[in-house]
C-alpha cells in the first residue's frame, strides 16, 4: 500500500473514532444529565401532602360488593379511629419499635435507604422502602409497581427530608399509617387493641405488637389470622428491638407476647358488623393488602371492591349452619366454605357467628376426610379403587398402632371403595406404607393443600420436615377453605385453582383498577380425578350428581370424635363443612350420639348444596375410565 492510501486509511479511522467518542459522550451525558434534569424538574413540580390533607382523604367510604355488584357492606371511617398525636407524645418505646422494624437507618438516611433498595432489587424480598418513602406512598395513595412511582417516591422523599426535621417526618408518618381495625395513628391503635390511652406506660411488649401491625394489619391481627401467626410476627419485632440495641439486657425479661391483653376488634364490639360479616371482611382486607391495596389507598380513591361472595349462596350457608346447630348443644361450632372449581372464587364463607374467631380460617385435624388424597396417590401409580388391602382392626406403622372404629365387610381385606364408605382407616394406613408418605403428601399438595399456613409447614411434624405416620389418618390440621379448594381439583377434572375473595377493584367513577387473572394449573390426569369422583359419588335431593366424603377425627382413645367433616362437590361447587367445638372434646349431639361426618356436618352440607344449586343446570361429571383392579391376595 502506498503512502497516500495509508494516509487516507488513517484519516478514515480517525473520523470513525471521533464519531464513536462523540456518541459515547452523548450517551454518558444523556445517562447522567437526563436523570439529574428529570430529578430537578420533579423536585420543583411535585409537592408533599400534609398529614392533615391525607387524613381528610381517609374519611371516604370503601364499598365491598357481592359478586353480582350489589352492596355487601361499607367500610366507613368512625369517630375516634383517628387521633392526631404529636411527636413528643409518641412514647419512646413505640418510636423505637417502629424504627427498629420499619427503617433502622431512618435517623441517618437522606429519605431513603440505598442499601435497602439494592437488597430488594437483588433478592426480590421486600419493597426496599424506608419510613420516609412509606409516608410518601401512603400520602399519594399510589402503590403500583412502576419505575415512575419509585422515582416519584425518591424525589419527594429527598425533598421532604431537606424541608422538614426527622421528628416532623416521623410525626406525619405515624399519624397516617393504618394499624388495622380501621385505625390511623398510634393513639387509636392503642385503644383498639388494648383499650388504653397512649402514654409512657406502654410496655415493650405492647410497643412491639403495635409496630408489628404496620406491615400488614389485616393479616397480622390475631383476630384476622391466628394467635400463632400474631405471636410469630410479634417475635420478629421483639428480636429486632433486641438485636439493634433498643432493649437492654436488663429489660429483655419484660418482653412477652401480650396475648391475653389484646381485645376483640372494637368495631365488632360496637355492633357495626355481624361476626359472619367480620370474618369475610377480614379475609377480603387481608387479600387486598397482599395485592398492594391497603385500606388507606382504597379510601383515597373511593374505590369499590367486587368480591367473589355470591349473595344467595352466602345466605344459604348461614341459614344451613344456624338452623341445624339450633338443635344441638351450645358448645357446637361449625364452619362452611364453598369454592367454584372452575375459577377458585370463594362463593360462600361462614366463619361462625359466635365471636371474632374465624372457624373457617382455623386448622383442624381432618381425619378420614383426608383419605381421597391417599386414594389419588395410589391411582397415580396404577393402583385400583377395588384393589384389596389388609384391613385388620389394628395395624402397626411408623412406630404407632392404628385402630379402626368400624371394620370392613371382610375383616381381612378391604378395597379403597369399601374403606371410604366406612370409613375404615387400616386400608389407607396400608396404602401409605406401600406408596410412601411422600407420595400421599405430594398428592394432597398437588390437589391444592398449601405448603404452609402462617409460615408453618403443613402435613409435617413439628420439625417442619418429617412426614409422620399420622398422615395416613388425617392427623395434620388443615382449614376448611384448604379442603374445599383441594377437593375442587377433583371436581375440575384435575385442574387446580387457588381460592380467592377479590374479583376486581374499580374507582368510584367506574374505572377498572385491577381484576383477578384466570389461573388454572394441571394437577392430576383425568383418569385419577374421575376415579376419585366415581368412588365418592352420591346425589343431591334434586337428583344432581355429586361426590362427597364424610369423615371425623377421634378424641383420644374414648371412641368418640373431636370433630366431624363433610367435604364434597358438584361440577359447579366444592364445599367443606367442619363441626366441632372451641376446644377438642368428646362431641355428643342432642340425642347423646357421637358426632361423625355422617350426622350434623352431612346435614349442613346437603342443605346448603341443595339450596345453592337451586335453578342451576344439572351437568354430569366426565365418565370414569376403566380403572385397574387386582384380585384379592
Amino acid at each position: 500500500m502506498d503512502e497516500t492510501a495509508e494516509a487516507t486509511t488513517d484519516t478514515r479511522k480517525q473520523k470513525i473514532w471521533r464519531r464513536v467518542r462523540l456518541t459515547l459522550y452523548v450517551l454518558v451525558t444523556v445517562a447522567v444529565v437526563g436523570p439529574l434534569t428529570a430529578f430537578a424538574v420533579a423536585y420543583f413540580v411535585l409537592d408533599v401532602r400534609s398529614p392533615q390533607d391525607v387524613l381528610a382523604g381517609l374519611d371516604k367510604t370503601v364499598v365491598f360488593e357481592y359478586s353480582d355488584g350489589s352492596e355487601m357492606m361499607k367500610v366507613v371511617p368512625t369517630d375516634g379511629d383517628r387521633v392526631y398525636v404529636r411527636y413528643a407524645d409518641v412514647p419512646q418505646k413505640l418510636r423505637d419499635a417502629i424504627i427498629a422494624v420499619e427503617d433502622p437507618t431512618f435517623w441517618d438516611n437522606e429519605g431513603f435507604d440505598p442499601m435497602g433498595i439494592a437488597r430488594a432489587a437483588i433478592t426480590g424480598v421486600g419493597g426496599g422502602s424506608g419510613l420516609t418513602q412509606q409516608y410518601i406512598k401512603n400520602s399519594t395513595g399510589e402503590d403500583d409497581a412502576s419505575v415512575f412511582r419509585k422515582f416519584k417516591e425518591l424525589v419527594l422523599s429527598t425533598k421532604i427530608t431537606q424541608q422538614q426535621s426527622k421528628e416532623q417526618i416521623f410525626e406525619s408518618y405515624v399519624n397516617i399509617i393504618s394499624f388495622g381495625r380501621t385505625t390511623s395513628g398510634p393513639a387509636s391503635a392503642m385503644n383498639a387493641y388494648f383499650g388504653k390511652k397512649l402514654d409512657n406506660n406502654i410496655t415493650w411488649s405492647e410497643a412491639a405488637f403495635l409496630a408489628g401491625m404496620i406491615q400488614s394489619p389485616s393479616v397480622h391481627d390475631p383476630a384476622a389470622s391466628s394467635p400463632e401467626h400474631a405471636t410469630k410476627r410479634w417475635k420478629y419485632v421483639a428480636d429486632k428491638l433486641i438485636s439493634r440495641g433498643y432493649v437492654s439486657n436488663a429489660d429483655v425479661g419484660q418482653l412477652a407476647y401480650p396475648g391475653q391483653a389484646i381485645l376483640a376488634p372494637s368495631e365488632t364490639r360496637a355492633g357495626r358488623v355481624t361476626y359472619g360479616e367480620f370474618h369475610v371482611k377480614q379475609q377480603v382486607l387481608g387479600e387486598l393488602e397482599r395485592l398492594g391495596f391497603a385500606l388507606s389507598r382504597l379510601r383515597q380513591g373511593e374505590m369499590r371492591v367486587r368480591t367473589t361472595i355470591d349473595r344467595p349462596a352466602q345466605e344459604a350457608a348461614g341459614k344451613a349452619v344456624t338452623e341445624r346447630l339450633a338443635r344441638e348443644p351450645d358448645y357446637f361450632r361449625a364452619a362452611l366454605v364453598a369454592v367454584e372449581p372452575e375459577t377458585g372464587a370463594v362463593r360462600a364463607y361462614q366463619g361462625g357467628r359466635w365471636s371474632v374467631h374465624d372457624y373457617a380460617g382455623t386448622q383442624y385435624a381432618t381425619g378420614s376426610a383426608f383419605h381421597p388424597f391417599t386414594l389419588a396417590a395410589g391411582l397415580r401409580v396404577g393402583a385400583g379403587v377395588d384393589q384389596a388391602y389388609p384391613a385388620p382392626f389394628k395395624i402397626d406403622y411408623g412406630g404407632e398402632t392404628f385402630k379402626n372404629q368400624i371394620d370392613c365387610v371382610s375383616e381381612e381385606r378391604c378395597s379403597p371403595r369399601e374403606a371410604i364408605r366406612g370409613p375404615v382407616d387400616s386400608p389407607f394406613v396400608e396404602m401409605t406404607k406401600k406408596f410412601g408418605p411422600d407420595a400421599v403428601s405430594a398428592a394432597a399438595r398437588d390437589a391444592g393443600i398449601p405448603a404452609e399456613i402462617d409460615g408453618k409447614p403443613t402435613l409435617r411434624e413439628p420439625d417442619g420436615v418429617t412426614i409422620g405416620p399420622g398422615i395416613a389418618i388425617g392427623r395434620y390440621p388443615l382449614r376448611p377453605m384448604d379442603m374445599a379448594a383441594a377437593y375442587s381439583t377433583f371436581a375440575a377434572d384435575g385442574m387446580r385453582v387457588t381460592p380467592y375473595f377479590v374479583a376486581g377493584i374499580r374507582t368510584g367513577k367506574g374505572d377498572v383498577v385491577w381484576e383477578h387473572p384466570p389461573l388454572r394449573v394441571p394437577a392430576f390426569d383425568s383418569g385419577v380425578t374421575s376415579a376419585v369422583t366415581e368412588v365418592l359419588s352420591t346425589k343431591l335431593a334434586d337428583g344432581r350428581p355429586a361426590a362427597v366424603m364424610e369423615g371425623s377425627f377421634r378424641f383420644t382413645e374414648t371412641g368418640d370424635n373431636a370433630n366431624g367433616w363433610t367435604v364434597g362437590y358438584t361440577p359447579q361447587l366444592s364445599t367443606a363443612v367442619w363441626v366441632g367445638a372451641d376446644e377438642e372434646r368428646r362431641m355428643r349431639d342432642s340425642a347423646n350420639e357421637k358426632l361423625t361426618g355422617k350426622t350434623v356436618p352431612a346435614d349442613i352440607w346437603r342443605t346448603f348444596m341443595t339450596a345453592a344449586h337451586s335453578g342451576v343446570p344439572l351437568p354430569a361429571f366426565p365418565p370414569a375410565p376403566p380403572v385397574a383392579t387386582s384380585p384379592p391376595r
